[in-house]
């Protein structure tokens, strides 16, 4: 009987740790951080800010080997952080990167950190390609790095694009994800694809609001209003999350986030309001068409379904494009949110022919 005491007592104790309180003591995000957290004493996570361009922004690092290369992620929107999304597909790649996110001027915590009215004049593509150029200096410099691997998204591949062209000496190689080579261009595929899908389908509601901004984009200046009509129905119809007609878990994902409190999830969309009305005219003359060669490795990761930065101008300039070293790489199953529908996929390709670019190995 004496033998026996000793395991009746850790059963006792492992049934009274499994069950379940009747008020939980911690929220589910808690339970996220914890999960999270790097606990490798090479590793690294730290959160802080840097003075780029004169505006502070915050900076998100995560990695479970300092050793490893850095990759910076460039978010999209404009204004729309991945910071606060990235607990849900990024961790796989914090054992083989240290991964910076960071919330660009205007977007994010970095907006809610400044005064509009210090922000307003200084939103141009090229203040933003010098804050990540400026950005991979400090890093490289804090971490003892010569390079680092640069991911753009969607609004981020311009920032991205145009740093490259900058400072190319300053990256191993840079991978687009959603990317923007003709701005009017990928507006008018997108208009087209929900107009024949509207038609398909006998949409009435969505073939009136789209006849209603027809011809679009047109040759005038293009209002926020038929902007939002013409993303709404290409959305609607897969061209955000491939197969789905909205992408709620994209939009709250935030609100789950380790890095980001409820008012910061909540102040995401201030961002977005403040900066879209003054980059849309910008981001609509971006045109990458004329770059023939590029400086550096280059790689493109192409949603098939993907109308809100449709692939078709993506897949032809990289059959045109010469660069060191260069690939195309097409995801059946997404549309616009790569990360979030073939992570695997993503972490794969990232793992096991961009990496070597930065480490030396084959």
């Amino acid at each position: 009987m004496g033998k026996t005491m000793p395991y009746i007592l850790v059963l006792c104790v492992f049934l009274t740790a499994c069950q379940e309180p009747e008020e939980p003591s911690f929220q589910p995000v808690e339970i996220i951080r914890d999960l999270n957290a790097i606990v490798n004493p090479n590793g690294v996570q730290e959160n802080f800010q840097v003075e780029l361009g004169g505006i502070p922004q915050s900076i998100f690092v995560r990695g479970q080997d300092k050793d490893n290369p850095l990759l910076i992620f460039v978010h999209g929107g404009p204004a729309s952080p991945m910071a606060p999304l990235a607990w849900a597909y990024q961790k796989p790649l914090e054992e083989y990167f240290t991964v910076v996110q960071y919330d660009q001027r205007g977007a994010g915590t970095s907006y809610l950190n400044n005064e509009s009215k210090d922000l307003a004049g200084t939103l141009t593509i090229d203040q933003y390609a010098d804050d990540l150029i400026q950005l991979t200096q400090d890093l490289c410099a804090r971490y003892k790095k010569e390079k680092v691997v640069l991911v753009g998204h969607s609004w981020g591949t311009i920032v991205s694009m145009t740093a490259v062209l900058k400072q190319p000496e300053l990256f191993y190689a840079y991978v687009g994800i959603g990317q923007v080579i003709d701005a009017l261009e990928n507006e008018r595929l997108g208009f087209e694809y929900a107009l024949a899908e509207a038609q398909k389908r006998n949409d009435t509601l969505a073939l009136a609001e789209l006849e209603a901004i027809a011809p679009y984009p047109g040759d005038g200046p293009l209002s926020a209003e038929r902007v939002v009509v013409a993303r709404k129905w290409p959305q609607f119809y897969g061209g955000l999350s491939a197969f789905r007609d909205n992408s709620m878990y994209y939009f709250k994902l935030p609100y789950l986030s380790p890095e980001y409190s409820k008012a910061e999830a909540d102040g995401i969309g201030k961002g977005l309001d403040f900066t879209l009305p003054i980059l849309l005219p910008k981001l609509f003359e971006v045109d990458f068409k004329p770059v023939h060669v590029f400086p550096i490795p280059v790689f493109m990761y192409m949603g098939r379904h993907d109308y809100t930065t449709p692939s078709a101008p993506t897949a032809a300039w990289m059959e045109q494009v010469i660069a060191p070293v260069k690939e195309a790489v097409w995801f059946d199953h997404s549309a616009h949110l790569i990360p979030f529908e073939e992570p695997g996929k993503m972490f794969l390709h990232l793992v096991q022919t961009v990496r070597p670019l930065a480490t030396g190995s084959d």
